[in-house]
């Protein structure tokens, strides 16, 4: 996929000239930054108002966008590492600057009136371009920790929605407004009637939905794996455990399957990734057992569903973990450090939470007072005010 060409490969029709649009959406590199532009485009659709998306050649949004039939362009990117390596010499000084030129060119064939920026390396390029040439920018914060980019870009914003109230202080109180994380509107409509026959589940027992990212997470996908019997003896699981060929994951998750005895095997579904499915796992999950990205803990909090959340260590600021925590405080999560995730203590969080099922509703009905239901349409309406 070249810079300027939408979707992949490119045609005839996607080598013209771009028509002009209202909004640039720019982000991506993970879902987390990924599904908020997407909600927000679904929304500018509804109000038919033009948008086209900025994104990386190998992002998750080179794939979920096209398929949403958004206009895409691809730049080329670097990555914002917090840590010293060669690449970072490479992507300062090649990396980010033809990215930046790239997006410049874009913009000025684009023509939009606002810049909405989700955050991730591809999103700063983007947001020096809009900066250069005078275009509105609005940033999307999704997690209580501020990322790189967005810091970064927040000196170029005119405003930077936040998903929670920005108390550490981050972002220039001024600029801040208090919009939530939207939710993709299609994770709405699952219903539990439909994931037991779409999914061949036993509508007798709870699901547990573990999920570890778009690449699993190997600590939760080897201590599931270890704790399987006694874990499937009263729910069945489904994991999406990513398909990371460094670890292994997915084939030693599937030897422990074959060696379980066959009412066992059959409560116990592997899926490398979720695709449309999602809407109806989240109807009938009993827990989620997840790593505590944006994405997934904004999904949790939208749909009210409880969580027992892992976060990922060793992230920028400990964002996992202060994500995780806040929902905790609420009342709508429990929090399993990874330093303390072992086989059997996974059984006993897991068992005590479903041993109790008046808790899990009311871990449920506590997440949702987090979330912010109608979160895409009050960025559409911040965005329009930059032009109306």
């Amino acid at each position: 996929m070249s810079a300027g060409a939408p979707g992949a490969g490119g045609s005839a029709a996607a080598r013209e000239r771009p028509a002009p649009v209202d909004v640039v959406i720019a982000g991506g590199g993970t879902g987390g930054h990924t599904s908020p532009g997407l909600a927000v485009a679904a929304v500018l659709r509804e109000q038919s108002i033009a948008c086209a998306w900025i994104g990386s050649r190998k992002g998750v949004e080179a794939r979920r966008v096209p398929e949403r039939s958004i206009p895409y362009f691809a730049i080329p990117t670097g990555k914002l590492r917090r840590y010293w390596a060669w690449q970072n010499v490479f992507d300062l000084t090649v990396s980010v600057p033809v990215g930046v030129a790239s997006a410049a060119r874009l913009l000025h064939r684009l023509r939009p009136r606002v810049v909405f920026a989700t955050g991730g390396f591809v999103a700063l390029p983007v947001v020096l371009a809009a900066a250069a040439l005078r275009v509105p920018i609005v940033i999307h914060e999704q997690t209580a920790v501020p990322g790189l980019a967005n810091r970064i870009g927040a000196r170029f914003a005119r405003r930077i929605a936040v998903t929670f109230p920005d108390g550490g202080g981050h972002f220039p109180a001024a600029k801040v407004v208090v919009t939530g994380n939207p939710l993709r509107p299609e994770l709405r409509g699952g219903s539990p009637d439909a994931a037991v026959a779409r999914l061949g589940l036993d509508a007798s027992l709870p699901l547990v939905y573990v999920t570890g990212g778009a690449q699993g997470a190997q600590r939760i996908n080897r201590a599931v794996g270890d704790a399987l019997p006694s874990l499937l003896a009263r729910a069945q699981i489904i994991h999406q455990c990513g398909d990371n060929p460094a670890t292994g994951d997915r084939d030693w998750l599937e030897a422990r399957r074959a060696a379980l005895p066959e009412p066992l095997r059959a409560r116990y579904a592997i899926v490398p990734y979720v695709g449309a499915e999602l809407a109806e796992i989240y109807a009938i999950a009993a827990l989620v057992v997840a790593r505590a990205g944006a994405g997934t803990l904004n999904e949790c909090c939208q749909l009210g569903l409880p969580a027992l959340y892992i976060p990922l260590p060793r992230t920028r600021g400990d964002e996992q973990t202060v994500n995780a925590r806040l929902v905790e405080r609420a009342g709508g999560a429990v929090v399993l450090p990874q330093t303390e995730l072992t086989p059997a203590r996974l059984v006993t969080k897991i068992g005590a939470l479903l041993g109790d099922p008046r808790r899990l509703k009311e871990m449920g009905a506590r997440a949702t007072t987090l979330a912010v239901p109608d979160a895409d349409t009050r960025l559409v309406s911040l965005l329009t005010q930059m032009w109306r």
